[in-house]
This record gives C-alpha cells, structure tokens and sequence, in this order.
C-alpha cells in the first residue's frame, strides 16, 4: 500500500506539468492504460492476503479515479489554450482592404458575336435561333443540295438516326423561316455547327457560324455587296477592302465568296450570292416577284484576322493564358 501515494503524486506532478494534449495523451496511457502502472497494481491484488484485498483495491481505485479526473482537466486547460492560441494566429484585422476577386470576361467568340448581332440588328437583320439538332430536310433538302453532294456523304456530319444529324451549316434555319413567314424578311442567326473533321490548325468539328438572308421585291447583287461592304467596315475598320468572286454554293445562283484585304493578302470570310429561285418556290414564294441574298460566315475567322491568331484550336481549348488577352 506505501506504492500507491507516492505514485499518485508523481503522477499528478507529470499532469500538471504536461503542456501539450499529446504529451497528456501519452501519460494517460502511462499510467491508466492496459499496460500502465495503476493497472499492473490492480493486478497485482491477488497475490496479497485476503483480509488486506479490500482495501487495497479501493486505494488504488480512488487514485485512479483522482488521477483520470485530473487528466480530464488538465486536457479542458490545454485544448482551451491551444484553441486560443489558434485564434491568436488565424486573427483577421476586419478593417484592412479585402483582397481583389478577378472579374471574368467574356470568351472572344461571344464578344465577336455581340459586335455582329450589334452591327446586323443596325442594318434592320431580326435574329433567330435554329435548333442544333437538326434534320434532313431543312440542312439539306430545302437548300437545293443534289442527291450525290458531297456534304451528303456520312463522313462529314454527325447523324443521329437515319433522318437526324447535328446541323452542319446555320443556314439550315432557311428553310424554317420561310415555311412560316411571307416576304419580305431579313434574317439573321448566330450558332454553332458541327462536321466530322480532323482537327488542326485551320479545321474542327466544331465551329460557328453567322448566317444572314433577306427576300423582298428587287433584291439585287448591288444590295448583297452594300452589305457586306457595310459589315467589313464596322468589324475591321473604314480602310478594309472587299472582293467578290465567283463561286457555287447549291442554296445561291449566283454565288460568290467573299473575302477582305488585310494588310497584305486577301483573306476570305465566307460564301454569299442571291437566293436560289428553287428554294423560294419551294416554299411558295414567287421568285418572278421576290429575290433575295444570302451569306455565311465563321465566326472564328474573324477574331483570327483581327488578332493574328494562326489556330483556331484555341478557341476551345479553354486554356486561360490565351482567354486572358481578351
């Protein structure tokens, strides 16, 4: 019994000095553990007498009660100490300045297309959305496109089904408005446009496209090449120059591309020309009486000219080190 008082003191001198939770953790288990010392005392109970066992048992029972008591308030002292010393460090001066947030932009295809939706909607052009998915008939049939065109090949779309693919050209929404709509109109659309390509520098399966038309009576060529005129000096300044030449595209007769001098070489846009005629009497539209243009342009191409952008890969490539030059 003369073990279990010095002990117990030595014990509780340990304790009281412990100044971190971890050294107390350690005691605890020196002491109140399986293998600790008050518990090989409790052990050793049934190698003394009978009549000394009682009180033996409860000796070491009470400095084990003491000593788990005092542990448990050593660790309330520690943790609250250590709890404000973090608070110490972790003090934030609520007064100072907060630090700036970094604004986001808006991606150089948007920006593109805003100026074109701002530029055409001058010119009188009423925007209007087409689906992506879109079908035989409107992406193809109803643009005057022959049976064995190449873009009928399944190499270059991406069907869905046998009637279904995802549209190729925005100029598939012409078909949509003039089965609904009765001359005259000006039409404009902006989205994307899909076609089965190996990727590089100058070609994706992904891209966008501005598509621009409009039917009235004496529609000429003399107002298409007005427009685009209009359209390249507001995009790329008073100086540029514009060239048509000729080209064929099924949905115009005739067709031309179109291109703009930049700098020191020509650069071309896009395709354009007047409407078919096949196309307005499909949709019953007299073409003795009505006439009409149309054009469409990348609109990647646009900012590639402007800011000297030689792959238009970056566009989708989501890499902020090229977003945040715009």
């Amino acid at each position: 019994m003369d073990e279990i008082k010095p002990m117990l003191d030595a014990a509780l001198v340990e304790v009281g000095n412990a100044s971190t939770v971890s050294d107390l953790d350690q005691l605890e288990i020196g002491y109140l553990g399986r293998k600790g010392e008050i518990s090989q005392l409790l052990r050793s109970i049934g190698k003394l007498p009978m009549e000394e066992r009682p009180r033996y048992g409860s000796l070491i029972n009470e400095a084990k009660e003491r000593l788990a008591a005092e542990i448990e308030r050593r660790r309330n002292v520690l943790k609250a100490a250590e709890h404000l010393s973090r608070l110490e460090t972790e003090r934030l001066d609520v007064t100072l300045p907060g630090k700036p947030v970094s604004r986001g932009r808006l991606h150089p295809l948007t920006q593109t297309a805003e100026r074109i939706i701002e530029v055409l909607s001058g010119l009188g052009f009423e925007f209007v959305d087409g689906p992506e998915l879109e079908d035989y008939e409107h992406n193809f049939k109803a643009l005057n496109y022959p049976d064995d065109h190449p873009a009928m090949d399944e190499q270059m779309s991406f069907y869905i089904d046998d009637t279904h693919l995802l549209r190729t050209q925005t100029t598939a929404l012409q078909g949509r408005v003039m089965a609904k709509r009765k001359p005259p109109f000006r039409i404009a659309t902006i989205g994307r446009c899909f076609r089965y390509e190996a990727v590089d520098a100058t070609h994706h399966h992904t891209f966008h496209q501005v598509d621009v038309f409009m039917v009235d009576e004496g529609v000429s060529m003399a107002d298409l090449k007005g427009t685009l005129a209009t359209f390249a000096r507001a995009m790329f300044g008073d100086e540029v120059t514009v060239r048509f030449r000729p080209d064929f595209f099924p949905f115009v007769e005739p067709g031309v591309d179109y291109a703009i001098r930049w700098h020191d070489r020509w650069l071309e846009l896009g395709g354009a020309g007047l409407i078919h005629p096949n196309i307005l009497e499909s949709f019953d539209i007299d073409s003795e009486k009505y006439t009409g243009f149309a054009f469409g342009l990348g609109i990647e191409r646009i900012p590639m000219i402007q800011y000297g952008i030689n792959d238009l890969r970056y566009f989708l490539d989501n890499d902020l080190r090229f977003l945040r030059q715009f």
